[in-house]
């Protein structure tokens, strides 16, 4: 079994501050499969560590108020390139990010305010018809 994932989830610093997600009981549950660590936001052509990005309306703004969606863009469709190299059977992204969330993102504010949303690259990869879970309801379904 092949299972994609967001890089930080496995315990890569490529989070925005230059640490990482690990989610030891996600890198347990996948010890049998083989795992396809992607970074939607290095893969775009954002360094490690970066300033914090949210979108709002639309578009990714950093923290400093500069306009990032052209990197998040090209992250997303270098992800579904990878996607559609490996075929996974399942993708696993980050909650909450600008690139992965699933259900949720940031609102724009840099206040920690959640909304309802999606990431760029977990929007594209939906829309091409890739099974996407995010780590919390990956875990909630097959732990």
């Amino acid at each position: 079994m092949v299972v994609v994932v967001s890089a930080c989830l496995l315990g890569l610093n490529t989070r925005y501050d230059g640490g990482n997600s690990l989610n030891r009981k996600l890198v347990q549950i996948l010890k049998p499969f083989i795992v396809v660590p992607v970074c939607p936001e290095q893969l775009g052509g954002l360094g490690t560590p970066r300033p914090r990005s949210e979108i709002l309306n639309g578009r990714v703004i950093n923290e400093f108020g500069e306009d990032v969606t052209e990197y998040f863009k090209r992250g997303a469709f270098e992800t579904l390139k990878v996607v559609r190299r490996v075929s996974p059977d399942l993708i696993i992204l980050k909650s909450r990010s600008p690139s992965c969330g699933k259900y949720h993102i940031y609102d724009g504010s840099f206040t920690g305010k959640l909304v309802r949303g999606r990431g760029f690259t977990c929007s594209l990869l939906m829309e091409e018809g890739y099974v996407v879970y995010n780590e919390e309801e990956f875990l909630q379904l097959f732990s």
